[in-house]
């Protein structure tokens, strides 16, 4: 697997902003579109509690209660899975930008969702 790189230096061109993506996500997620929302379970700048908590304030009902999800053998982290398509998951030491801090994990977790098999 190659080193993780930053696309930018950091100075991105954004001209506006949006104050919340979930009016976008409950949109698409009815419709159909399955989606995996993942946050790193060390991650200073946006803790995973906060994503978990926009994401229960869907409302959708659980289809797949909270468990470990596993590599190797080994805790990977945590995934619930909700109606809608809506599957949240978490990454065991995880940063912010968790594929920098853990890309193996990541790469099975997204590998695994995108060919519609189990976390």
């Amino acid at each position: 697997m190659d080193e993780w790189v930053r696309c930018h230096d950091g100075d991105l061109p954004y001209s506006s902003d949006i104050k919340s993506s979930i009016k976008y996500h409950r949109n698409m997620t009815t419709k159909g579109y399955r989606a995996l929302v993942y946050s790193g379970d060390h991650d200073a700048v946006v803790p995973f509690l906060g994503t978990q908590s926009w994401v229960r304030s869907l409302n959708f009902p659980i289809v797949d209660e909270w468990r470990a999800w596993h590599l190797d053998g080994q805790s990977a982290g945590f995934t619930i899975t909700y109606t809608n398509n809506l599957m949240f998951a978490t990454i065991k030491g995880g940063g912010h930008t968790a594929p920098e801090f853990e890309p193996e994990r990541c790469f099975s977790m997204f590998s695994r969702w995108i060919y519609g098999g189990p976390l």
